[in-house]
C-alpha cells in the first residue's frame, strides 16, 4: 500500500477510536460540538493530542468518547459560559478556547480574551460575522470588493439592484452555509429573493435592522481556502473547489481538493488572502474564506472565523496527510501548527440532495458499486424524515460520498454519479415544511 492509502486507513480507524491523549496533555475548552456526521472527525483528531473539555448546550453523549469532561451550559449566555470555563481553568491546565461552530465564534473570542488565552480581537470576529462590516472594512483598505448594499425592505432591494445592474445576489447579512442566498436576474425576481433571504433562519445567529445584502453577481469558479493564523502570519491549509447547484440558489453540492492545485501558488490570490486577514486584524486562529475567480481576479465572497464545514478539512487531511483541524487547535493553544504536506493526492465529496420535496422511506448504500477511490459514505436522513428544497429549506441532504487517492482523475470519476452509490427511496410530499434540523455547511 502507498503512504496515502495507509494514511487513509489510519484516518478511518482513528474516527472509531476513543480519546488517547496523555494524562498530562494540555486542555482545550471546546465550545459546541456540532452535527455529528460532519464534526466527529474533529473531536477524534483533537483527542489524540489534547484533553478536551466540552461546553455545550446539550447533554454530552457521543462526544464523551473524546472528552475528558463536559459541562452543560447555555452557550447563548456569555456570563454562564465564562463561569463554567473558570471552573475548568481552576483545576486543569487550559491552553486555549476552540470552536468550529459559527454561532459560537464571537463568544469564544471574548472568552479567550477574558481568560488571557490565544485568539484574535473580538471585534475582528464580529466583523466577519457581519458581511456588511467585512465589505466596509476591506473597501476602506483598498481590497477589491463587489458592489454591496445593506437593505431592510424589498423596495430598497430593488433600488439597490437597479443601481448595481442585473443579475444580483440577494443574501442574508449574517447567516452561514448559503442559507438565504439567492440570485435575482430581473426586477420581478428581487422581491421573492428578498423574502427568501430575510426569512431564512439559522439557530442562534443574529438579525440586523438592515438584514439583507444586495450584491454584484460575481462570475467564475468558486473556491474556499482554510487557513491558520499565528502571530498574524496566514498559512493556507486546504484549498477546495466548490460545486454549486439548484439555481437560482447556491446549494453546495460538493467540494474537490487537489494538493497540486496551481492556485496554492497563485500570488494574487494569496496576497489578497493575507491583506484581508491583516485588514480585519487577525492575530491567532483559523478561518474559512470563499472567493470567486472572476475575469478581473479573485474577489472575496466572505470570510468566516472558523474551520470550514462540509468536511472540507477532512478532505484536506485525506489529500495531504496534514490535519487542518489539528493545526487550528494548535494555534488556539498557542502552539506552532504542522502545515507541510506529507504527500500530494486528491479528495472530493458529493452531497446528495432530493429531487423534490419528499419523505424518506430509506437510504440504501450500494457498496458493490464503489469505485477504487471511494473512501466512505454518510447517511444523514432517517426513515420518516421530511426533505425539502429551497426556499423552504436550505442544506437538505440525505447523504454524501467521499473519494480520495493519488489519481485525481480517478477520484473525480468515482464521484460522477453519487446517487447510484447512496440511493434515496422516498415518497413525494404535497406541501413544504419548515426545517427542524440544521446540518452544517461550509
Amino acid at each position: 500500500m502507498s503512504e496515502q492509502a495507509v494514511h487513509e486507513q489510519a484516518v478511518h480507524d482513528r474516527v472509531l477510536r476513543t480519546a488517547a491523549a496523555p494524562e498530562d496533555a494540555p486542555v482545550l475548552l471546546l465550545v459546541g460540538s456540532g452535527y455529528r456526521p460532519y464534526r466527529e472527525y474533529i473531536l477524534a483528531a483533537l483527542a489524540q493530542r489534547y484533553r478536551l473539555w466540552l461546553l455545550d448546550a446539550s447533554e454530552a453523549t457521543w462526544q464523551l468518547a473524546y472528552c475528558a469532561g463536559a459541562t452543560r451550559v447555555d452557550t447563548r449566555d456569555a456570563t454562564a459560559v465564562h463561569r463554567a470555563a473558570l471552573h475548568v481553568v481552576g483545576s486543569l491546565p487550559v491552553a486555549g478556547v476552540f470552536t468550529y461552530d459559527e454561532t459560537q465564534v464571537v463568544l469564544c473570542a471574548r472568552l479567550a480574551e477574558r481568560l488571557g488565552l490565544p485568539g484574535s480581537p473580538p471585534e475582528t470576529i464580529e466583523a466577519c460575522r457581519d458581511k456588511a462590516a467585512t465589505r466596509a472594512a476591506l473597501t476602506a483598505a483598498g481590497v477589491p470588493q463587489p458592489a454591496s448594499f445593506p437593505v431592510s425592505t424589498a423596495e430598497q432591494a430593488r433600488a439597490a439592484a437597479e443601481r448595481i445592474g442585473y443579475p444580483v445576489v440577494v443574501k442574508a447579512r449574517a447567516l452561514a452555509g448559503s442559507f438565504g442566498v439567492v440570485r435575482a436576474d430581473r426586477p420581478e425576481d428581487v422581491t421573492e429573493a428578498f423574502s427568501a433571504a430575510d426569512g431564512a433562519e439559522f439557530p442562534n445567529l443574529p438579525r440586523h435592522p438592515a438584514n439583507v445584502l444586495v450584491e454584484e453577481f460575481l462570475t467564475g469558479p468558486e473556491i474556499s481556502i482554510d487557513a491558520v493564523i499565528r502571530d498574524g502570519e496566514v498559512t493556507p491549509t486546504v484549498l477546495a473547489r466548490k460545486r454549486l447547484g439548484l439555481e437560482p440558489y447556491f446549494e453546495e453540492t460538493g467540494h474537490d481538493v487537489d494538493a497540486n492545485d496551481p492556485l496554492l501558488a497563485d500570488e494574487e490570490l494569496l496576497g489578497q488572502l493575507r491583506q484581508i486577514h491583516r485588514t480585519l486584524g487577525f492575530v491567532h486562529g483559523a478561518t474559512h474564506s470563499e472567493f470567486r475567480l472572476t475575469p478581473d481576479g479573485p474577489r472575496l465572497v466572505e470570510v468566516n472565523a472558523r474551520l470550514g464545514g462540509d468536511l472540507i478539512p477532512y478532505l484536506g487531511l485525506l489529500a495531504t496527510g496534514v490535519d487542518p483541524a489539528l493545526a487550528a487547535a494548535d494555534v488556539a493553544a498557542g502552539r506552532a501548527p504542522a502545515t507541510a504536506p506529507r504527500f500530494r493526492g486528491a479528495a472530493g465529496i458529493r452531497f446528495l440532495l432530493p429531487e423534490e420535496d419528499c419523505e424518506t422511506v430509506e437510504v440504501v448504500v450500494h457498496e458493490d458499486r464503489f469505485g477504487p477511490t471511494v473512501h466512505g459514505t454518510g447517511v444523514t436522513a432517517a426513515p420518516g424524515d421530511r426533505l425539502a428544497r429551497p426556499p423552504a429549506e436550505f442544506l437538505t441532504r440525505y447523504g454524501h460520498v467521499i473519494a480520495a487517492g493519488e489519481d485525481r482523475e480517478q477520484v473525480l470519476t468515482d464521484l460522477e454519479k453519487p446517487e447510484r452509490l447512496v440511493e434515496l427511496r422516498a415518497r413525494a410530499l404535497p406541501g413544504r415544511h419548515r426545517p427542524t434540523d440544521f446540518p452544517e455547511g461550509d
